[in-house]
């Protein structure tokens, strides 16, 4: 090896050379020290006690998070330890948890080591076999997603008392982290159920909280574990401070609105402009003892949006997609509905320097070109921007779209394709959100009606909901497909060509594409960061230009409204907030 080759892989891998290391960064350096205490956006001596309770809209009938069947609680995470714990402000860097250490001895390998008093909620002692079991069930009766997450690791194995050893098929700079992020079960547990079920009979963890009781379509109560064994590790200290963590289920965001207010609950992220503005005027602020505050972040907002199923006839075609982009006039729902409060969303990675530039560099034309034929042409030489619904102009482009596609209105004004089959289409929504999402719906169900097109909207119950996406089920939803300052992997989950027919992904909108598949594999395979932006400034110029979604709006904070009687850090992590760091005053 030369003298570059080595230096090469130890700037890139630090790790690798066979020691042991308490913690693991995708770019470089830890930011805190082998002999750090706690986080800096945490306060180590919070005091313990009282109780966290908030609302969710989502009833559920299984406590097993990690199968497809079923939908899980809000909050059930508390309950599993991981074999690493993420920083919070860092871009993706993990610390000890179960694993005490971690080394790498080369870069197609990573080898955990299991901390000595790692224990579950029963007593038991975790071992380096729960890991080895854990990930065999999840990659092979769990959630779809993590077939696509493990897809490259080769071999698990124990290695000496307390390692375990996971060796891959090829270089995968972010697969060691991923790994890290392994929820860990115990293997006699997952011995005595049949883990593809649903279940109400929770799985035994070793997180810091235990579930205390819950009605699946009311309510679940967490408690937490005070002889939890990593209390006192350092990922740990001044988070998980309230005794108990209740979350209430409500139908309706209106209804949940007015529990806030009678102090049925603590915290509501308010999502509505409206009623950010209208609903909590300063005298009920006052009388309630509330108070609103906006948290900022330095995430990248992800694509919150109406989203085609290219499954269904009517949306394969491109052109057909575009033009029913022009039916949204964000500007007019932004003012009249929402205050001029939201940003058009313009990127799968908004708010960041992941966002593609107007042009492709040269970089980015280097990974397009060799699929040149199979890409829009404007995607080489044209920023991206959203189409507007403002002018008439704008319809006679969605008319010309819609014609060039094989769509024709006819004398009674509705679009019809050549052999008579009238443009109509179904938008699948969750039932608690009505009072939100029709006030939207409206004018653009008026502005597709312009064009000829009959939608409908149609709201059902969560698990009803659940099960028709994990099928694919639908013509058309609102979805956000989150993104990270690093990403990676679980790009294959909601983008990648085979997830399309993998029933429970997230790729809703059917992506299947050889130029998306590439680029994926481009994001996973990046050895720099330079490396990663391009690859994503291509990957996101490409959604863009695929139309897969008519993009919603974003803005670079959460809007909370909270009761006044929670302590709450001084440092804020990238998220711009971490309730599990507050505490009650």
């Amino acid at each position: 090896m030369s003298k570059f080759a080595f230096f090469f892989l130890c700037f890139f891998f630090p790790f690798i050379g066979g020691a042991q290391e308490y913690g693991f960064s995708l770019y470089g350096d830890l930011k805190y020290p082998n002999s750090f205490t706690h986080f800096d956006y945490v306060n180590p001596t919070a005091p313990k006690g009282g109780t966290l309770r908030q609302a969710t809209f989502s009833s559920f009938d299984t406590l097993n998070p990690f199968a497809l069947q079923g939908r899980s609680p809000t909050g059930i995470g508390l309950v599993f330890d991981t074999l690493l714990a993420q920083s919070g402000d860092e871009v993706f860097s993990l610390y000890g948890l179960v694993a005490q250490s971690i080394e790498q001895p080369s870069s197609k390998e990573i080898i955990f080591y299991i901390n000595p008093k790692a224990r579950f909620q029963n007593g038991e002692k975790i071992l380096p076999l729960d890991v080895l079991e854990t990930f065999k069930t999840l990659k092979e009766k769990g959630q779809p997603f993590y077939r696509a997450y493990y897809k490259n690791v080769m071999k698990a194995e124990q290695v000496g008392e307390n390692g375990v050893r996971f060796v891959f098929d090829k270089e995968n700079r972010e697969l060691p982290l991923i790994l890290g992020q392994l929820p860990i079960l115990s293997h006699k547990d997952l011995e005595t159920r049949d883990f593809k079920k649903t279940t109400l009979t929770p799985l035994i963890s070793s997180g810091p909280y235990k579930i205390a009781s819950f009605d699946g379509g009311r309510y679940i109560l967490y408690e937490r574990d005070k002889a939890y064994w990593a209390k006192d590790l350092p990922v740990n200290k001044g988070r998980y401070n309230f005794d108990f963590i209740r979350y209430d289920v409500y139908r309706d965001s209106t209804v949940a609105l007015e529990g806030l207010k009678a102090g049925a609950f603590d915290i509501r992220i308010e999502n509505e402009s409206k009623k950010w503005v209208n609903a909590y005027p300063k005298d009920v602020l006052l009388k309630k003892n509330l108070k609103k505050q906006e948290f900022y972040h330095h995430y990248p907002s992800g694509m919150q949006g109406f989203v085609f199923n290219t499954r269904r006839p009517i949306f394969k075609d491109r052109r057909v997609r575009k033009a029913l982009n022009y039916a949204f006039d964000f500007d007019w729902v932004n003012f009249h509905l929402f205050n001029g409060l939201y940003k058009r969303t313009e990127s799968y990675f908004d708010n960041s320097v992941l966002k593609a530039p107007p042009l492709p560099s040269k970089e980015e034309l280097f990974l397009l070109s060799p699929f040149k034929k199979d890409l829009p042409p404007e995607l080489f030489d044209t920023p991206f921007k959203n189409p507007k619904a403002h002018k008439k102009e704008d319809y006679l482009k969605a008319l010309s779209l819609l014609k060039d596609a094989g769509w024709q209105v006819d004398k009674q004004g509705i679009l019809r394709d050549v052999n008579g089959n009238a443009f109509s289409f179904e938008i699948l929504l969750e039932a608690g959100s009505q009072s939100t999402w029709e006030r939207v719906f409206r004018p653009l169900l008026r502005n597709l009606e312009k064009l000829g097109i009959k939608a409908s909207l149609r709201f059902i119950d969560s698990v009803q909901y659940k099960n028709r996406l994990d099928s694919f089920d639908f013509d058309m939803i609102v979805h956000v497909f989150g993104q990270s300052l690093s990403p990676g992997n679980e790009q294959r989950y909601s983008f990648w060509g085979a997830s399309s027919t993998l029933k429970g992904t997230s790729n809703f909108a059917g992506v299947k594409s050889p130029v998306v598949d590439f680029l994926i594999e481009k994001i996973v395979e990046a050895k720099t960061y330079s490396e990663l932006k391009t690859a994503v400034h291509a990957f996101d110029r490409v959604l863009l230009f695929n139309y897969y979604v008519i993009p919603n709006w974003y803005t670079p904070c959460f809007r909370v409204v909270f009761r006044n009687i929670f302590g709450i850090p001084q440092k804020a992590p990238f998220s711009g907030i971490d309730i599990q760091s507050w505490w009650i005053k």
